[in-house]
């Protein structure tokens, strides 16, 4: 099954059809809302809003922990999120999307950002930390609609909830990041554990605040604008893209885990072995 993880702007999908509310409970606390699961075309869908049905989550206070748990106990294995970033570039313009293809972690330690601990070790490659299938399948896709979508982008995730100042926005952007956002981590990297694919379409809102305009300077108002005008063509883009979509088991993403336990299994409690078993699926 496919998941979509709306971000803001996005809290649910209109056209899923025999829609049904799936509440999951997880060994890590509640998810951001419970699921939303019905057919879009012919596939089925899973659907979370990240920050809650009504927006009611600041970016810390989002329990990607049970999110991501939620999504692969109901079946998912091929995530797309959907996230409004900032550009650090010139040539990734307001309006425009992107493809995320790695990341930068500039937050502050305050999100739990595994599912590893408590007698369960394991260390997972994030290398490539996006799924190399479903960006070529979206970048197919965004070509054959005529939606340009730009590729290969860097991500640079903040804790937020604030905006960030001009001094953060230059060494975000020498840092070698094109993007900033507050909210793809630990999302990718919980995916990553998880053996699920992932790939994110970032809907570019603003400038962040390097440029020397500052009408260009990245405010609440102007982004809700410009994702609110460019939702429609995310929505058309994933109907698309998720017709496309082949179950992908042999994907290196859903391997993840192969060689990256190091408890003996034989250690483990019972709770872990349950852990373990639904990230394995």
């Amino acid at each position: 099954m496919i998941g979509i993880i709306g971000g803001t702007g996005l809290y649910k999908i209109e056209e899923l059809m025999d829609a049904e509310t799936l509440e999951v409970k997880t060994p890590f606390g509640d998810p951001s809302s419970p699921l939303t699961v019905g057919l879009w075309g012919d596939i089925k869908v899973a659907f979370l809003p990240r920050h809650g049905n009504s927006h009611q989550l600041l970016p810390s206070e989002i329990n990607f922990r049970a999110n991501i748990w939620a999504l692969k106990a109901s079946g998912v294995t091929q995530i797309f999120s959907v996230s409004a970033v900032g550009a650090l570039e010139l040539e990734t313009r307001p309006g425009d999307l992107a493809l995320p293809h790695q990341y930068i972690d500039f937050t502050k330690g305050i999100r739990e950002r595994t599912f590893f601990g408590s007698g369960l070790v394991a260390h997972i490659s994030t290398a490539e930390p996006t799924c190399p299938y479903l960006t070529s399948v979206t970048l197919q896709q965004g070509e054959a609609s005529g939606v340009k979508l730009h590729s290969q982008k860097t991500y640079a995730c903040v804790e937020g909830p604030r905006l960030g100042t001009r001094a953060e926005s230059f060494l975000l952007k020498n840092s070698g990041a094109h993007l900033v956002g507050m909210t793809n981590v630990p999302e990718v990297f919980l995916a990553c554990e998880a053996q699920i694919c992932y790939c994110t379409i970032a809907v570019v809102t603003d400038y962040d605040c390097w440029l020397d305009d500052p009408t260009q300077h990245a405010s609440v108002d102007k982004v809700i604008e410009l994702y609110k005008k460019n939702i429609d063509r995310v929505q058309g883009l994933l109907k698309s893209v998720i017709q496309e979509v082949k179950n992908n088991d042999d994907c290196s993403c859903r391997q993840s885990l192969k060689f990256s336990l190091l408890t003996p299994e034989s250690s483990l409690s019972e709770q872990n072995r349950e852990i373990l078993k639904v990230l394995r699926r």
